[in-house]
């Protein structure tokens, strides 16, 4: 018996190995080996997910003979992901380590584990304003308006918050900012729009956190609801693939707008979801970038604690 266990673990070993230090064929090999799934059925799940790849693709993939480059190549990844059951961006950091123009030689954005793992900053930066986890609030509402400039970039984002207290004399509200990975946040910019004016700002170069004051001028008593809305300027990273908001407590509704320039159009939108680091995204759909304004938008009515995003590729 024990021979066997041993037998049993070499699949799972060989790809804890293979997705640390890579190569990506030799990751994806040693993850669909562990699975126990042939080609076909990889294939057969793929096109479950809307992503349609050859056999013959997917076994040049794990023999290293081509690499993922296509847009919708680099969806086929991401899918993976997902039904091989591997920790969210483990393959496409391994062709980002190559080089791949998938995100242009940096990630492409801050996956849920990165956003935990930056938490400890958070909370220090937090502290260092004197806020608690909470502050106080529960959100009844939240529409967010993000922008991709005509590079690609994250240009800026629009918050739109409806609180109530549940405690007396909240009076300020602070605001975080997860930048793109090699961002600037020192040069950012939060502009305070309505029912708010900006105070003190912190962050941290490292994990890209920005985190500012917003005071309400005045001081609400529990069961008081408050409406404010602030936006900010970022524009200091590279090219953007998606736009990711986690949520560490239940609420309200949210709202979430993606804006492009219509000198950049992505050639796929798509919704997202993830409800631990642990757990793969699920709940993807298309979203058509409609009309003039070039946008495209999901709708939670209920908040719940995890990460809603939007993702998209550039053709």
């Amino acid at each position: 018996m024990r021979h066997a266990t041993e037998h049993a673990d070499v699949p799972t070993a060989e790809l804890d190995t293979a997705l640390r230090g890579g190569p990506f064929h030799v990751a994806l090999r040693a993850a669909i080996a562990a699975r126990g799934l042939p080609l076909q059925r990889v294939q057969h799940h793929l096109s479950r997910h809307g992503v349609k790849v050859g056999v013959t693709s997917l076994s040049y993939w794990q023999q290293g003979a081509r690499r993922p480059q296509r847009p919708e190549s680099l969806r086929a990844v991401r899918a993976l992901e997902e039904i091989l059951q591997l920790p969210d961006e483990s393959l496409i950091r391994l062709l980002v380590q190559a080089g791949e123009p998938a995100s242009h030689g940096r990630p492409s954005a801050r996956s849920y584990r990165s956003l935990v793992e930056a938490s400890d900053v958070l909370n220090r930066l937090q502290t260092g304003l004197g806020w608690s986890l909470d502050g106080g609030l529960h959100t009844l509402g939240h529409h967010e308006r993000v922008r991709i400039g005509a590079h690609r970039e994250l240009a800026g984002r629009e918050s739109h918050h409806i609180v109530r207290a549940h405690r007396d004399g909240v009076d300020r509200f602070v605001a975080v900012h997860h930048g793109d990975p090699g961002c600037r946040p020192r040069d950012m910019t939060v502009h305070a729009l309505e029912n708010c004016r900006t105070g003190r700002a912190r962050w941290d170069q490292d994990t890209g956190v920005l985190v500012t004051e917003l005071l309400f001028g005045t001081r609400l008593r529990a069961g008081d609801t408050f409406l404010f809305r602030y936006g900010i300027e970022d524009g200091t990273a590279g090219v953007s693939h998606e736009y990711v908001h986690r949520f560490g407590f239940p609420g309200g509704q949210y709202a979430l707008q993606v804006r492009f320039d219509r000198a950049a159009l992505p050639t796929h939108c798509q919704r997202f979801a993830q409800h631990s680091p642990a757990a793969p995204r699920s709940g993807r759909h298309e979203l058509a970038v409609s009309g003039p304004h070039h946008s495209v938008h999901v709708v939670e009515p209920r908040i719940r604690p995890g990460v809603v995003g939007i993702a998209w590729d550039w053709g």
